[in-house]
C-alpha cells in the first residue's frame, strides 16, 4: 500500500512544489545524493574511488520539451564524459531516453545517443540507457539497438518486474548487449508488471541465472544486477559459482549512500562495483520512485522533518 501511494505521489506536481520548498526535503535527499549540482558528483565519485570502487552519473531529469533542451542534456553528458577522463575517474554515464528527447521523436533521441555513444567510445567509456515506464520499452530498446550498431559501449536497463522482460533479455544476447537488471519503480497495472515483491525477487533471481548460464553472453557482456537485496545478492553469487563464472564476472550497481559497507564487501571479495550517483534539480520523481522502492526509507525523512 506504501509503495503505491508513493509511486502515485512521484507524479504529484502539487506535491513536488512543496517538497522543493521545505528545508527538510533537501537534507532528506542528502542520503540518495551527494548534491545538485554535476562538481559534487565529481567530488563523491573521487572519493568512492579512493575506496575501490566505481560510479555511474546521471542527471536528474526526464521529457524535455523541446529539441534544443534535449541537444544541451546531450552536450552536459559530453563535457561530463571529458570530465572524468580528466580526473581519472572510473566513472560511466546512464541517460534516460526521454531526457535525450525521446517524446519529441526517435531520432532526436537516436541523434543524441548515437553522439553520446561516439564520445564515449574514443574514451574508451561506456554510456547506460535508463528504462523508464512500460509505454517506453519497444523505443528504448530500438535506440539501443541502433547505437549498438555503431559501438558496442552501450548497455540497457531491465526491470524484472514488467512480464515481458525474458522476451527482451533474450532478444539482445546476438549481438551481445549489456544489460543492468532491475527489479522495477514505475507503478505498472498487473497486465504489464508482476505486483508482489516476493514473486517479483524470484523472477529477477531467475533472470540473473539466465545471463550467468550463458557462458559465451558474460564473455563479451558483463552482467549487472542493480539490487541491494543482501540475500539476493547471495543467491546470485552462489548461482555465478554454479555456473563457473569468476567474481571479476559480476558486477553490481548500487544507489549513493545505501548498504556502503555492502558495496564495499563485494568490492574486497573481486565483484565489480558501481555506485549510482544522481544530481540536478529534478529529484523530486526520482527520489519518491527510491522512497517506494523501500519504503522504510520514509522514515528516514520523518527524522529529517522533525529535526
Amino acid at each position: 500500500m506504501m509503495r503505491t501511494v508513493l509511486l502515485r505521489l512521484s507524479r504529484s506536481k502539487f506535491m513536488e512544489r512543496q517538497m522543493k520548498r521545505r528545508k527538510f526535503a533537501r537534507r532528506a535527499i542528502r542520503k540518495f545524493m551527494p548534491g545538485e549540482e554535476v562538481e559534487a558528483a565529481f567530488r563523491a565519485a573521487q572519493k568512492l574511488g579512493r575506496r575501490g570502487l566505481g560510479v555511474v552519473l546521471t542527471e536528474l531529469g526526464e521529457n524535455v520539451a523541446t529539441p534544443e533542451e534535449a541537444a544541451a542534456v546531450a552536450r552536459h553528458y559530453e563535457n561530463t564524459l571529458d570530465r572524468l577522463a580528466a580526473l581519472a575517474v572510473d566513472g560511466e554515464i546512464s541517460v534516460k531516453p526521454t531526457h535525450l528527447g525521446l517524446d519529441l521523436g526517435v531520432d532526436v533521441a537516436r541523434n543524441n545517443l548515437e553522439r553520446l555513444v561516439r564520445k564515449a567510445s574514443q574514451l574508451d567509456n561506456m554510456v547506460w540507457v535508463d528504462m523508464e515506464d512500460s509505454s517506453y520499452v519497444d523505443r528504448t530498446l530500438d535506440l539501443v539497438r541502433a547505437a549498438r550498431a555503431i559501438a558496442p559501449n552501450v548497455g540497457v536497463c531491465l526491470q524484472a518486474y514488467l512480464h515481458r522482460t525474458p522476451e527482451d533479455l533474450a532478444s539482445l544476447r546476438d549481438p551481445a548487449v549489456r544489460v543492468r537488471l532491475v527489479k522495477g519503480a514505475y507503478r505498472e497495472d498487473p497486465e504489464q508488471a508482476i505486483q508482489k515483491k516476493k514473486d517479483v525477487d524470484q523472477r529477477f533471481h531467475e533472470l540473473a541465472v539466465s545471463m550467468l548460464r550463458d557462458r559465451d553472453y558474460i564473455t563479451h557482456a558483463t552482467p549487472v544486477f542493480g539490487t541491494h537485496d543482501d540475500r539476493l545478492i547471495e543467491r546470485i553469487r552462489e548461482s555465478a559459482r554454479q555456473y563457473g563464472a569468476s567474481p571479476g564476472q559480476l558486477e553490481f550497481h548500487m544507489l549513493y549512500g545505501i548498504g556502503v559497507e555492502l558495496q564495499e564487501w563485494l568490492a574486497a571479495v573481486g565483484a565489480r562495483v558501481r555506485v549510482l550517483i544522481s544530481y540536478g534539480e529534478h529529484w523530486y520523481p526520482w527520489y519518491m520512485r527510491r522512497l517506494a522502492e523501500r519504503p522504510a526509507n520514509l522514515w528516514f525523512v520523518v527524522r529529517k522533518a522533525f529535526g
